[in-house]
């Protein structure tokens, strides 16, 4: 499956954001933090579960959008305790912005 650079920086970023919550200590939530990610760089989620970043260019981008799929806004990307990415459209957060499925619940 091809995706877009901004699919694989949105990916690549969640992986980040999650793996690095899960190494976090579980005792207290954490304040989100927003993605850093990079132009012309495309991110990716291997059949083995490993992550990877590529420098992408311009020549091939056509072929790339082709069968691509935007990311729905309000979507969450986790790793499950099975260690398998899943991704989540719907709400988490509470109405007071607390993640909702943070360690404190």
């Amino acid at each position: 499956m091809i995706f877009p650079k901004k699919t694989f920086a949105l990916v690549s970023a969640a992986l980040v954001v999650v793996l690095g919550t899960f190494a976090a200590p579980t005792s207290a939530q954490t304040a989100a933090t927003p993605w850093e990610l990079k132009p012309d760089t495309g991110y990716a989620y291997d059949k083995e579960g490993k992550t990877f970043s590529y420098k992408m260019g311009t020549s091939n981008a056509g072929e790339l959008l082709k069968g691509a799929k935007k990311v729905p806004k309000g979507t969450l990307f986790f790793i499950g305790h099975n260690g398998q990415l899943y991704m989540r459209s719907g709400p988490y957060l509470e109405g007071d912005g607390k993640f909702k499925f943070g360690a404190d619940h």
